[in-house]
């Protein structure tokens, strides 16, 4: 009789983004009866065990960034073998701006089957709460730390008429601010959204600029920054949106920065704006 290859399962686990008290039975579950744990942090894993009361039996492994890319093949190899491999990160889910990708990946290139324990996501839970449009909207995750990159993908981003989700490193949050307002402008409605589901929750909405000028005091804990897509508008005529640029750029500011703004106002191509403007 031939051989049957059985392959093992790849289990990415949704974890809790506050309380551990918001773990599921089926995350409990899959945690207790895997054969190995991946854990983005081996060290929370424990945290979190202790402090959720739940069992582990599993060997657990590191799996973050700085070690994905010579991980995955060992993953991978013991998922062959048929071990089912839960996969953990600090909180959220795998895989969305966090550690997973690159295993989900690989196990789909081998033939292995993935599924997931469905878990609580920041990107919903701001979108929900911040009183933003829902029926449309796009996950951007971290925009790039240096500021020329950074403005330069908010500029790509000044047209786009969906309700607009980011993470950002607290540190970071202010000036992410002060650039959004600059390119997408200082009305547009946007929510910081700090710690949810944790007992400091806390969500500020009101335009960017605002924002920007609150989160210059400082900001702690987790955040998740939500940003009004470009509004509906009568488009000027792209003759006057060319001389908006003109004066805008007269007045001292730059080009690209002129033309990013002019584009989210009246929705005219920012690249055409810029372009056009320098004849």
């Amino acid at each position: 009789m031939a051989h049957v290859e059985t392959l093992g399962l790849l289990v990415l686990a949704g974890m809790p983004i506050g309380d551990v008290e918001d773990a599921s039975p089926a995350l409990r579950r899959a945690i207790g009866t895997a054969d190995v744990v991946a854990a983005e942090d081996t060290r929370r894993f424990q945290a979190f065990l202790v402090r959720a009361h739940a069992t582990c039996e599993a060997r657990v492994v590191s799996y973050f960034e700085g070690n994905e890319s010579g991980r995955t093949p060992e993953l991978v190899e013991l998922l062959r073998e048929g071990l089912t491999v839960v996969l953990v990160t600090d909180a959220g889910m795998p895989s969305v701006s966090d550690p997973g990708y690159r295993l989900v990946a690989a196990a789909i290139e081998a033939g292995i089957r993935v599924t997931a324990v469905p878990g609580p996501s920041a990107v919903l839970t701001a979108l929900a709460l911040s009183g933003l449009a829902t029926d449309r909207f796009c996950f951007e995750g971290f925009l790039p730390r240096k500021a020329g990159p950074r403005r330069a993908a908010l500029a790509e981003l000044a047209t786009e008429r969906r309700t607009m989700v980011f993470f950002e490193a607290p540190h970071r949050l202010a000036e992410m601010l002060v650039d959004a307002a600059a390119t997408l402008g200082q009305e547009r409605p946007a929510a910081v959204c700090r710690e949810l589901t944790k007992t400091y929750e806390e969500v500020r909405r009101a335009g960017l600029a605002e924002l920007a000028s609150w989160a210059g005091d400082g900001v702690l804990g987790e955040i998740t920054v939500v940003v009004a897509g470009a509004p509906a508008s009568d488009r000027l005529p792209l003759s006057e949106a060319l001389d908006e640029v003109r004066q805008r750029v007269a007045d001292g500011e730059k080009r690209s920065a002129a033309a990013a703004a002019v584009a989210a106002q009246t929705g005219h191509d920012r690249r055409e704006l810029y372009d056009g403007s320098r004849g």
